[in-house]
């Protein structure tokens, strides 16, 4: 039986569970928060913190085996919500998000010891190392998701960007971890007997890590399911393209910014992410679009289907779930080799792939879109059948193969 934990517990981690579940492996599944919609004391929440609270929901099927860790979490929230920013400070503050992970890690290692049961542990970067330690120990089996690319490359693709665009530099926050931080991540890989990823980006930039790892798995997250009703796409008019994500240049948001620029008017840009630090050159780029800080899922996937392409140029991504959500609502999608593009999109046919830092490429694949209206349908078209034959289930099945189950 397996014990799987993440502090948040996210769509990849939620299906993860339930691959998990259908198999009949399941033992327990250790979060911070999860929030039951059909409590009577999630009834008395306001409607906006029942909202907020909904991000914690899980499947129905997995509430038995869930086991929550809640209180720094709790602070973490409730500290941000009132400005008080000390107390959750990157790596420093006893409720930072760094201090969450290494919380649940460390009861999870505790609870190992007193369950003989679970065989297994599959746990995530950052909040790892307890877990594989005691589970080594203990001889069980350790399970990494790497959701990521290794940090290793991803310090380099910082320094060239660094370079290329100084004025955005304050936008690569990942840059501030600290060496004892990159450490612990070095001492997750090595303790981990198998490793998955969600893309082959992923997997190939573990080619930085100086050692042996353990085996390798490629398993791409799923797309929601699509809609019942009939897509169309804009005829006439600005293209109308979107970009959700952090606010970040490891997005490539400086290029996405570019291109949309180079063709002026016959495009409308909505953007939708928030800020993850000051920076001017970020603040006059937006002054120009429309931007949203931040919505609900359900309100992303019904935004997506007023627009008719999502441009996602990140530099450095370990999948990029607004990927298949994007195609799922029939988006012609514009991205990376630095994503789980390639693993998604055939370049031409249901989507592109454009090289990272090049605003020519993405504003030529944009004109292209908005000359040709049947390319536009067409393409469209072909992502939302692509969406439809890569479904979660085909996540949680092709997961129970990598991990050898059912």
């Amino acid at each position: 039986m397996f014990l799987l934990s993440h502090p948040t517990g996210n769509q990849n981690v939620r299906h993860s569970a339930l691959a998990l579940y259908e198999a009949g492996l399941l033992g327990e599944l250790w979060t911070c928060l999860a929030f039951d919609p059909n409590s009577f004391t999630s009834r008395l929440l306001p409607g906006a913190v029942r909202s907020e609270a909904a991000r914690r929901a899980f499947p129905e099927a997995l509430r038995p085996s869930i086991h929550t860790h809640a209180w720094r979490e709790l602070a973490r929230l409730g500290s941000r919500r009132l400005g008080w920013h000390g107390p959750s400070a990157h790596e420093s503050g006893w409720c930072s998000v760094d201090a969450v992970y290494q919380a649940l890690d460390r009861r999870v290692a505790r609870r190992l010891e007193r369950q003989p049961r679970l065989s297994a542990v599959y746990a995530y970067e950052d909040g790892a190392a307890a877990t594989f330690a005691a589970a080594k120990r203990l001889g069980r089996k350790r399970i990494y998701d790497l959701p990521i690319g290794y940090w290793r490359a991803f310090d380099e693709i910082c320094r060239i960007e660094q370079e290329a665009e100084p004025a955005w530099a304050a936008t690569l926050v990942g840059t501030r971890d600290s060496a004892a931080k990159r450490e612990r991540k070095d001492e997750e890989l090595a303790g981990a007997e198998l490793i998955v990823v969600a893309s082959r980006f992923t997997a190939a930039t573990l080619g930085r890590y100086p050692g042996a790892l353990a085996p390798i798995r490629v398993v791409p997250y799923g797309a929601p399911t699509p809609p019942d009703t009939a897509r169309t796409w804009s005829s006439e008019g600005p293209l109308r393209v979107l970009y959700v994500g952090s606010l970040s240049q490891r997005k490539g948001l400086s290029y996405l910014f570019a291109a949309v620029g180079a063709l002026g008017q016959g495009v409308h840009l909505t953007v939708v992410g928030s800020r993850v630090a000051d920076c001017p050159a970020l603040d006059q780029a937006l002054a120009g679009h429309h931007h949203l800080s931040s919505l609900p899922h359900d309100q992303i996937l019904a935004l997506m289907r007023t627009h008719d392409v999502l441009v996602f140029p990140s530099l450095f991504e370990g999948f990029g779930l607004v990927i298949t959500e994007a195609m799922s609502q029939g988006l012609v999608v514009i991205t990376t080799p630095h994503t789980a593009g390639p693993d998604l999109i055939t370049d031409q046919e249901d989507g592109y792939i454009v090289p990272i830092r090049d605003a020519a490429a993405i504003s030529a694949r944009l004109e292209g879109l908005r000359a040709d209206r049947t390319l536009l349908a067409q393409l469209g078209g072909q992502a939302l059948a692509r969406a439809r034959r890569r479904g979660w289930d085909s996540f949680r099945h092709d997961l129970r193969q990598a991990l050898g189950t059912p």
